[in-house]
């Protein structure tokens, strides 16, 4: 491998010498990663370069990678472009041959002081893109750009330099660098205008439509200066960033293209410079003459003013000079220092501009050479300094009287200022109407003001000992001083007097003021306790009670009376009090101390506290009248409880025996159910008779309601109570009479003697544990298995216990009357009638015919039972009927109905 391939390093660096700037950033290839937006550009770019140079040789190039495998179209592209001829190519076709050829190719580069880094004849053989694209960027550098020269910038500075200068008189065209500067397309079209304006008309072009700025530009270049298209109007607007290498190579085509034109105008730069040095020349040696005489003139002018030295009568007049003189310090001399400064300077640069430039040095005209100037200068500043000195001399010693007047003045003017309204202050009363803290805050006021003019003493003395001096010095003024300073000291004397005045009153009225803050104060502290328990009485005798006992209202008035017996202290308090207001009032009438506002300790008057005192006495026998009227209220309540008690005591005890003596006779087994429902009938008249009873409770219980009375501790039965053990008993005397009336009716259908009757009561009593009246499922059961039924607890007694209490609890409530356990029990044992035994009555009536007829009915059977039969009975439609025949078997039949058993 010869010395051109190394594959360590990823950089080509194109190194042309000084112009070494491919070390910056944009490196072809950075890292060996390309954008693929710029790769295409540069592959369209590149190709189209190399093939505007390939033509020249009658060949051209379709795939950058593929055609310069071989090396042979290389070589001929670097004779092209050098002029120069390349050693001889090798024709064979094998791999070792192209590698010859492409390294002859690379040798030729490296010749021409290109260093070559990381691109080798291997990848370009082997058609790597990228190494293709970075050798074709590094031939374009050398023979296209790095030759580029602009006033003393090169290569790719100077490119971009070339396109600034060109492109400057274009107001919306800004060349900073060879990307997105050119995105718009007006770059190129000013180009080409500002060389051939003719070809493009630069103003009906727009920034926002960069398609056809770039169109326009690549069309125009190829039709009129042989640019080939070497880019992409689509490429470079869809790209962020165009990329750099592309647009560069087309750039540098363009200064290829133009610099025949750029030759002249670089010969015509030449002579225009030499021509700007002449006259800039000339135009510096005017200059100086007319500086340098106008200086002069102003110093010759302005010596004489400066040597005048006659002086003015008033201090008004020598501080305008002084004015004067500081104006032309200040104003007049110092842009001619800036004159004279500004000439040496130009001396000097024009002398040497002439050295470099190889002219004769410059001699100015008679007498206005910089010593000449100079010299002048000097005498200048040495009559400004005597003028200077003496015009202050002359101003102290005007100064010194004046200066004496003003302090006069001054000193006098403060000190009548200060005393201005002193007199006044010190004459008002104000400490008249103040109250305590007022005047402790005047005597402050005032022993700060004391202070204050033992502090001016000084003041009056320097007025007096000034006057004393100007009147010395014979001032001009001093009749008017003189009367000033007398004025002043008169004054003084008077305010040493007035300020002893006010300090004596003060303090009399703060002692006198301090005496009744005093008794304020002990006011205060006594009326305000007063004044609560006032309100608190006042509140409580007007407190509304609600009491509900005889108990609560004695509780309520013997609170009263103690209360009562407290006001005697309270009116001595209430006495005392108003004395400390008395005494106050004394001491303001004695000392006509103007009293300013009311009491600071308390907002409590003594009206207020004597009208509150009225009130309360008015409230006590208010208060007294209350409870009486409550206290009988409560007692007449009283009443209406005992009275209430009384009744409901024996009622309710009565109404409870009653039900438990029905309950005895209702489940009683001895005697007949005749003598239990006569001795049944007895007791319920006996309970509707004891109804009055109630009716007048329920008149007392109206009573009670209406005087809102809601409890009653001397009984415990409510009136709701009451009315519902009475509604208990009259139900309960109601049913048990009915359950009687229907045992007797059971026992005569059945024909069950008495004592089975008390048999079954037994039995019944036996098992009904509770002595409830009713029997669960289970007593139930086990009464039936005393009474000898078969219900084992195997299935076929389950199913026989299940069809008996079908019949007696059909509505399955889970309990057996004792009703239903008779109507069971005489069923199971009695001779009842049946259909058939019906039936065969009815055919004896009729004379064993299958029907019977109305007559029969009516003759046979009392007058109520034989038109039921008639009214129920359907017409007979046997083989055997005649006209009114009725059918007696059906009517039989549904007698029974579903009940039959």
């Amino acid at each position: 491998m010869d010395h051109h391939h190394h594959q360590q390093q990823h950089h080509d660096h194109y190194d042309g010498g000084e112009n070494d700037y491919m070390h910056q950033e944009d490196d072809w290839d950075r890292d060996m990663l390309l954008d693929p937006a710029w790769e295409k550009q540069q592959r369209k770019t590149f190709t189209a370069w190399c093939n505007s140079h390939l033509r020249k040789a009658g060949t051209q190039i379709e795939n950058i990678e593929e055609d310069f495998r071989d090396g042979l179209k290389l070589m001929l592209l670097l004779e092209v472009i050098s002029g120069e001829r390349l050693a001889k190519p090798e024709r064979g076709k094998m791999r070792v041959h192209k590698i010859s050829n492409v390294n002859k190719a690379l040798d030729f580069i490296a010749s021409k002081g290109v260093k070559l880094v990381s691109i080798g004849a291997e990848e370009i053989v082997d058609g790597n893109a990228k190494m293709t694209l970075g050798m074709i960027w590094t031939i374009i550098l050398r023979f296209a750009i790095q030759d580029i020269s602009v006033e003393e910038t090169s290569a790719k500075e100077g490119l971009l330099l070339w396109c600034q200068r060109k492109t400057a008189p274009y107001k919306n065209v800004n060349i900073q660098n060879f990307h997105i500067s050119w995105k718009d397309g007006l770059g190129f079209c000013a180009l080409i205008h500002r060389h051939r304006p003719e070809l493009i008309d630069y103003g009906k072009l727009r920034k926002d439509d960069p398609m056809t700025n770039l169109n326009t530009a690549f069309d125009v270049a190829e039709k009129y200066l042989d640019i080939p298209k070497m880019l992409d109007a689509e490429d470079i607007v869809g790209t962020a960033r165009p990329d750099e290498k592309a647009i560069m190579t087309y750039v540098s085509s363009f200064y290829h293209a133009f610099s025949g034109a750029q030759k002249a105008e670089t010969a015509a730069n030449r002579i225009c410079k030499v021509l700007a040095v002449n006259q800039e020349n000339e135009q510096l040696m005017e200059d100086y003459e007319k500086l340098a005489s106008d200086l002069l003139e102003w110093i010759r002018r302005t010596i004489p003013w400066l040597e005048n030295r006659v002086p003015e009568n008033t201090m008004q007049a020598m501080q305008q000079m002084l004015e004067d003189f500081r104006d032309y310090r200040r104003l007049h001399k110092p842009p001619k220092v800036q004159e004279k400064c500004q000439l040496e300077i130009n001396f000097n640069t024009l002398q040497t501009k002439l050295r470099l430039s190889n002219r004769p040095a410059f001699m100015p005209s008679e007498g206005k050479m910089v010593s000449d100037i100079s010299s002048a200068w000097g005498s200048l500043e040495g009559a400004e300094k005597g003028y200077e000195e003496w015009l202050l001399n002359e101003i102290r010693r005007l100064e010194r009287l004046d200066h004496l007047a003003e302090k006069f003045r001054q000193k006098a003017a403060i000190h009548e200022a200060w005393t201005d309204g002193k007199e006044e202050m010190l004459q008002q009363k104000d400490y008249e109407t103040a109250s305590l803290s007022d005047i402790k805050a005047l005597l402050k006021k005032h022993e700060a003001f004391e202070s204050d003019l033992a502090a001016h003493q000084d003041r009056v003395e320097q007025i007096a000992a000034i006057a004393q001096e100007l009147n010395e010095l014979e001032y001009y003024d001093s009749p008017s001083v003189n009367a000033r300073c007398q004025q002043i000291c008169d004054q003084w004397d008077s305010l040493g007097v007035l300020t002893q005045k006010r300090s004596e009153a003060l303090q009399r009225t703060e002692k006198l003021l301090e005496t009744i803050d005093q008794l304020y104060l002990e006011f205060a502290k006594r009326a305000a306790p007063f004044n609560n328990w006032m309100e608190g009485a006042m509140e409580d005798l007007q407190d509304t009670f609600i009491v509900h006992t005889i108990e609560e209202i004695q509780g309520l008035s013997t609170a009263h009376e103690q209360f009562k017996a407290t006001l005697p202290e309270a009116d001595k308090e209430r006495q005392a009090i108003l004395g400390i207001h008395n005494e106050i009032a004394k001491i303001v009438q004695t000392y006509h101390v103007n009293m300013a506002g009311t009491n600071p300790y308390t907002t409590i008057n003594p009206q207020e506290i004597n009208a509150k005192w009225d009130k309360v006495r008015q409230l006590v026998p208010q208060r007294d009248q209350a409870l009486i009227e409550e206290h009988a209220r409560q007692q007449n309540n009283e009443r209406l409880r005992r009275q209430f008690a009384n009744q409901a005591n024996v009622i309710g005890p009565w109404i409870q025996t009653k039900m438990e003596e029905i309950g005895r006779i209702s489940i009683e087994m001895h005697g007949t159910l005749e003598g239990h429902l006569t001795h049944l009938r007895q007791y319920e008249k006996s309970i509707v008779n004891y109804k009055p009873k109630i009716d007048q409770l329920e008149g007392d219980h109206q009573l009670i309601q209406e005087a809102l009375i809601f409890d009653n501790k001397h009984t415990n039965y409510t009136m709701e109570h009451i009315r519902v053990g009475w509604e208990q008993l009259l139900t309960t005397i109601a049913r048990t009479i009915n359950e009687i009336e229907n045992q007797i009716l059971t026992r005569d259908a059945k024909g069950i003697s008495q004592d089975q009757m008390n048999e079954f009561r037994a039995s019944f009593n036996h098992f009904d544990r509770d002595h409830s009246g009713k029997l669960g499922a289970e007593e139930f059961k086990a009464c039936l298995i005393s009474l000898g039924f078969d219900i084992g607890n195997d299935a076929q007694g389950e199913a026989e216990f299940a069809r008996i209490m079908s019949i007696v609890d059909p509505n399955r409530l889970g309990v057996i009357t004792f009703q239903a356990f008779i109507d069971f029990m005489s069923h199971e044992t009695a001779d009842t009638d049946t259909a058939d035994q019906v039936m065969t009555s009815f055919k004896v009536l009729a004379g064993d015919k299958n029907y019977i007829l109305v007559d029969e009915l009516r003759r046979e059977l009392p007058p109520d039972q034989a038109e039921y039969c008639i009214a129920r009975m359907t017409p007979y439609t046997g083989p055997d009927a005649v006209p009114g025949a009725l059918d007696y078997m059906s009517f039989s039949t549904a007698l029974y109905g579903e009940s039959d058993l």
